[in-house]
């Protein structure tokens, strides 16, 4: 074989390793241009996260919205799941205690462990209410830092969609602008529709809940809650304080509202008892939803309340 033709062939071996190098890098971007891959203890969260991610995020939520997120199992698909996560949504405050942090121990990612940038527990950034589980008889599952349930308020929902934005944008600089700038318009949206949907409340609402997971809508809303179907969390409604509860409310107006997935049973005694209608609603968007689920889930909770 001549020297010219060996030499040809050593050119075209390595222009193809070079372009093969080439299509590699093309193909396997940068971490920081690169999306997050987003795993949510609950629908809100992932909702926050979908329109703030836009098409640089994929977001799995795990807790099913119609299912107590105190109360679920740390599954194998949740680990699978965290496993693969850039970052983990959790609400925090004590909610899903019971079960992520054995999750979060079998995912072995040390990324999303308590305390690394990729973990994002959404207590720890803003003002909790104080928690009934705290005081004289309602003594029960403790939640010492406060209520966990602000899921029902938009307004702190608003920063924590600018903490949550921040956070994105330092995992992943390329896009930190991009993030920030959904952060701020998600913001805004939430603070004005609640503003809109306040004003169309009747003022001076009475409300009887089940448990502490709907006592945020006094922070946005004309209401007062005025007396809980549950004589002590996590305590089925007994007979004995269904009547001391027609007792102390007979004679005024109000509304009972529940979570869809509690005991209709209370809510029906009170309606029967008082003539105060009842509404059994969701607590959480659904799971796939990005903010307007949300939104839509603010105006099925004003609209059960006599409007103006």
């Amino acid at each position: 074989m001549s020297y010219r033709k060996t030499r040809v062939r050593m050119s075209r071996a390595l222009a193809a390793l070079a372009s093969a190098a080439i299509l590699a890098l093309l193909l396997l971007p940068s971490q920081a241009a690169a999306g997050l891959n987003i795993v949510a203890t609950t629908s809100t969260l992932g909702a926050l996260a979908r329109e703030i991610g836009g098409d640089e995020a994929e977001v799995r939520v795990l807790a099913p919205p119609d299912r107590d997120a105190h109360d679920l199992d740390a599954r194998p698909s949740f680990m699978a799941a965290l496993r693969r996560a850039d970052m983990l949504l959790e609400i925090g405050a004590g909610l899903e205690e019971g079960w992520l942090p054995a999750a979060q121990r079998g995912a072995r990612n040390p990324a999303i462990n308590s305390g690394q940038p990729g973990h994002f527990r959404a207590a720890d950034m803003i003002e909790l209410r104080r928690s009934i589980t705290m005081d004289g008889p309602n003594m029960g599952h403790v939640h010492e830092e406060g209520n966990p349930h602000f899921n029902g308020d938009p307004r702190r929902l608003a920063d924590i969609a600018q903490a949550l934005a921040e956070r994105m944008g330092n995992l992943r600089p390329d896009h930190a602008a991009t993030f920030m700038e959904r952060g701020e318009r998600t913001a805004e949206r939430l603070r004005d529709h609640a503003e809109a949907l306040a004003a169309q409340v009747e003022p001076g609402q009475r409300i009887v809940v089940y448990h502490e997971d709907l006592d945020y809508l006094e922070e946005w809303l004309p209401v007062e809650i005025v007396g809980y179907l549950e004589p002590a969390p996590g305590i089925p409604p007994t007979a004995r304080h269904l009547r001391s509860l027609v007792s102390d409310l007979e004679g005024t107006e109000g509304t009972v509202l529940y979570a869809a997935f509690q005991p209709a049973r209370g809510a029906e005694f009170l309606e029967r008892h008082l003539g105060w209608p009842s509404h059994a609603v969701a607590l959480e968007p659904p799971a796939d939803t990005a903010l307007d689920g949300y939104l839509k889930l603010m105006t099925t909770w004003a609209k059960t309340l006599p409007q103006r």
